[in-house]
């Protein structure tokens, strides 16, 4: 990761994104999609992850996060890459997947290709985490975290996908405890 995609400021909030090796559409699946949930508030309620706002697509998360002090966002973000990816893995390799074969080749073949890993890769490396410093940019990056279902066609309104914090900002019951931006 280049110097100019690090979190730098350890109490700041950051807009990252959670890329798929090869943009494979993992979370067309119900249960890949809870897993990142299940672990999204594993790291809220043991690690002090902070999430503002997030949404998971068919290939990607975007996500606005802070963190408590320690461990800091740099390392919770890691921890929850490195953990998820396994563990992702384990999934496919146990479940029903007409994919398996497939995803499992491709995921180890990138593994291998790329020094940094010693088996499969599942996350792209980098997650170009931008620093949010302005009310005016926050709300840029939720509104865009909120709207990607709608661009993709999968809804009509934000609030009615329900693998993002949409539901929250209109006071309804979303899949995660947030901490709303005022």
């Amino acid at each position: 990761m280049s110097n100019a995609y690090k979190m730098r400021d350890p109490e700041g909030m950051y807009f990252l994104t959670f890329t798929v090796v090869g943009w494979v559409d993992v979370f067309s699946r119900k249960v890949y999609r809870d897993l990142m949930i299940e672990n999204l508030k594993f790291c809220q309620d043991n690690k002090g992850l902070i999430i503002h706002s997030w949404v998971i697509m068919t290939n990607h998360l975007h996500l606005i996060l802070s963190a408590n002090e320690k461990p800091s966002l740099t390392e919770i973000v890691r921890d929850l890459k490195k953990y998820t990816s396994r563990e992702l893995i384990k999934l496919i390799e146990t479940e029903n997947e007409s994919r398996k074969d497939w995803m499992l080749n491709y995921f180890g073949w990138r593994g291998h290709v790329n020094p940094n890993n010693t088996d499969h890769q599942f996350w792209i490396q980098d997650s170009h985490p931008i620093p949010l410093y302005t009310n005016e940019v926050m709300q840029q990056k939720v509104d865009y975290i909120h709207y990607n279902p709608v661009r993709a066609g999968f809804v009509d309104e934000p609030h009615h996908w329900a693998y993002s914090s949409a539901r929250d900002y209109i006071g309804q019951k979303g899949m995660l405890d947030l901490k709303i931006i005022e």
